[in-house]
């Protein structure tokens, strides 16, 4: 009891210290902390026993707390003196241990996109200036939080779903979510003037369609090109007699670049239509016509060559009319006016017929504000780099914009006129050479402008991604058609073997041994590479696989050869120079081969005959002669030395040759009464190889021993049969098996 009753008072000692101590005193009147108390310490049956002294007055009449904790708040006010809890000291400013590794960005990890069953990579929305996010939001088919969620990725930021959005940042948000966007543009508040007419020249082949442009300019282009045809996209400027200008785009008549001639419609307000009248309308005539009704183009006819003894414009216009074109002479709103190149008639008619139409259609562009331009034709300089001809469509194009080409982007640092001069500006209906892009883009691409560099960039490397995955995307159809093909083929296959019947449909497709043909092809610009691409694609057979592995612009280099020497492709160049000797050389050595032209024609008959030697053919049964049975001859009691009894037919070859080493088929009244080998040719005494027409024989055949007078025996032979190169008169070319 005695140890209880000391450490009691030890307690209340304690206890006291800390209650008569002027921090506490302080504290408990400023924050009346012991005003929640919930009890009285245990053993004092009033407040004045406890507190006893006037110390402690200020605490009269207030319950005590029954446990004490040390709480921040209490430990905070305490003096250093205070026996009990210490405050921690303060001490100096300790620096935190540098990590090993710098601080790392988190990677950006793409939305989960909605998908209603539907792809969206063919999917096509319209974008403008100032759309909001809701907006696009529903045209994407996402939602609001996703395209958020785009936007802060991209740098932007995200204030409320209804502020607007720049044109920019919409084709960025679109291109994430994996559609493709067509750009929109308003004039309002802009400055719209009168500009010069955009003239599309088409027609067929050597019909004179670059004869009549220099006869319109007073120049002598046509004369240059190789081959004496156009291969080449050109825009030129042309100031007529009456003072108008009239921009024109001159397209290639040849079947091999069908989309030249699109892309001239596409871009184009009115096409001439050149017909020569001594040839009338052909093919590519008529593929023009559906190129400009699908542009929604405005047409003029030009009957040329009507200097020509055999020109008959009645026929042509009768056959014109007859594949649905309305003529003005016929109740319809097609002018039709008959010209000559050479001498010149009707040039001043057909002047008169543009201005007229242009004048009708009111053609208007914006002046002011950045440009939208489209991409005519693109090349490889090698001094200058990539250089791209545009047609200005609206706004002014002026040296030192940021400019996205299709998915190239760069900073325009020279702007060059059609005649090669250098100028600040491009206003509308103007045809200006740009340089100063980063690589070089596709014909067809529009141009468009932005504010900065760091926005060019990333609309670059959008459209690349965008066009990798679509690249992909196809790819990996391709892959799941062809495996699904050979499985089908598999499961037949199992049938047949089961004895289950396979229906003809199903067994159609002839079997045949097909190589594959891997081909490099490096051309002069853009244009020209895809139109011969696309002709090499067209030659396509059963048997052989025309493989295009690589394009570029540009001469033939060391890459290209390393590339064909690794896969076995041959080296096909269109109107670039002549490789170096050491290229040359090392070619032969690895027996790589290199063909060069300049004519489409040369290009595409050297190409499809080589295609031809590449093919392994298919083999056929075909006759390689006929004989008659006129007499027969038996041999019986040969000794068992000299082999069974045996039936010689005596035949007379009728047409073609008999030949021991082939395969003869027994017909009697045109039914196959036996077909197997020979093994026994006489003529006379002797044993011969082959019998011609008109010899006699005796032949025996293996286990055949029903012959008839008057029985007819054919030689049959098996036949490697080739492919067949084949072209047309307007140029198209195929490979037929």
């Amino acid at each position: 009891m005695a140890w209880r009753e000391l450490g009691r008072k030890s307690i209340y000692a304690s206890v006291s210290r800390i209650l008569t101590s002027k921090a506490f005193r302080d504290t408990a009147l400023s924050s009346n902390l012991l005003s929640a108390s919930v009890g009285r310490v245990r053993g004092y049956t009033s407040n004045s026993a406890l507190l006893g002294d006037d110390t402690l007055s200020c605490l009269k009449n207030r319950f005590l707390i029954r446990r004490f904790h040390a709480t921040p708040e209490l430990l905070k006010g305490r003096d250093d003196d205070v026996v009990g809890l210490q405050k921690p000291k303060k001490g100096k400013f300790k620096k935190k241990p540098a990590k090993g590794t710098p601080p790392v960005d988190a990677p950006y990890v793409p939305p989960k996109l909605q998908t209603n069953g539907k792809s969206t990579s063919e999917k096509t929305i319209e974008i403008f200036d100032g759309m909001t996010t809701v907006e696009l939001a529903k045209r994407c088919g996402q939602s609001v939080a996703t395209l958020q969620n785009i936007l802060v990725n991209v740098g932007e930021k995200v204030a409320s779903e209804f502020d607007p959005l720049g044109i920019d940042i919409a084709e960025l948000i679109a291109m994430e979510v994996g559609v493709n966007v067509k750009r929109l543009y308003s004039y309002e508040g802009s400055t719209v003037l009168s500009r010069a007419p955009v003239v599309t020249v088409m027609g067929h082949v050597d019909h004179g369609k670059t004869s009549l442009l220099d006869a319109l300019r007073q120049t002598s282009v046509a004369a240059k090109e190789a081959g004496g045809i156009t291969q080449h996209l050109g825009a030129f400027v042309v100031s007529m007699s009456s003072g108008a200008s009239i921009t024109f785009l001159d397209t290639p008549g040849h079947a091999a670049f069908s989309a030249m001639r699109a892309r001239g419609a596409a871009v184009t307000d009115i096409v001439v239509l050149v017909v020569a009248a001594d040839d009338g309308v052909m093919p590519q005539t008529i593929e023009a016509m559906s190129h400009a009704k699908a542009a929604d183009v405005p047409i003029v006819v030009a009957i040329n060559k009507c200097d020509k003894p055999a020109s008959d414009p009645e026929r042509v216009k009768v056959q014109l009319a007859a594949e649905g074109l309305p003529l003005e002479e016929m109740g319809g709103d097609v002018q039709v006016v008959e010209v000559s190149a050479v001498t010149k008639k009707g040039l001043d008619k057909l002047e008169e017929a543009l201005l007229l139409q242009a004048e009708l259609m009111e053609l208007k562009a914006r002046v002011d504000g950045a440009a939208q331009a489209y991409v005519v034709e693109a090349r490889l300089d090698r001094g200058r780099g990539p250089l791209a001809t545009a047609l200005v469509k609206a706004g002014t194009m002026v040296c030192g914009q940021h400019v996205v080409v299709g998915s190239e982007w760069g900073k325009i640092r020279a702007i060059r006129d059609t005649a090669g001069k250098l100028t600040n500006k491009a206003l509308p209906a103007m045809p200006v050479e740009i340089e100063g892009l980063k690589g070089l883009p596709m014909a067809g691409d529009d141009i468009t402008v932005v504010d900065s560099e760091e926005r060019a960039r990333m609309l670059s490397a959008g459209r690349k991604k965008k066009l990798e995955q679509d690249r992909l995307r196809k790819l990996n159809e391709e892959n799941i058609a062809a495996a699904e093909k050979k499985k089908k083929k598999e499961q037949d296959r199992l049938r047949r073997l089961n004895g289950e019947e396979v229906s003809d449909s199903e067994t159609e497709e002839e079997e045949f041994t097909r190589i594959e043909l891997p081909i490099i092809v490096k051309a002069d610009v853009q244009g020209t590479v895809q139109a011969v691409t696309d002709s090499l694609k067209t030659l396509n057979s059963p048997q052989v696989f025309v493989n295009v592995i690589h394009v570029g612009v540009g001469a033939i280099c060391q890459s290209d050869l390393d590339m064909a020497q690794a896969t076995g492709a041959c080296i096909v160049g269109f109107n670039v120079r002549a490789p170096p000797t050491s290229l040359t050389l090392a070619a032969a050595q690895a027996n790589i081969k290199i063909k060069l032209h300049r004519v489409i024609y040369h290009l595409l008959e050297d190409i499809g005959n080589f295609i031809v030697e590449k093919a392994p053919g298919t083999y056929e049964t075909e006759v390689a002669g006929e004989a008659q049975v006129l007499n027969i001859f038996e041999l019986k009691g040969r000794s068992k030395a000299r082999g069974a009894d045996v039936k010689i037919a005596g035949c007379r070859v009728m047409d073609g040759h008999v030949s021991r080493s082939c395969t003869m088929r027994l017909l009697r009244s045109g039914e196959v009464m036996f077909e197997g080998c020979c093994v026994s040719l006489k003529r006379e005494t002797q044993d011969v190889e082959t019998v011609q027409k008109g010899n006699e024989c005796g032949l025996v055949l293996r286990d055949c021993f029903d012959f008839q007078i008057g029985d007819v025996i054919q030689c049959l032979h098996q036949v490697n049969k080739k492919p067949k190169f084949i072209s047309s008169e307007s140029g198209a070319v195929r490979i037929e098996c």
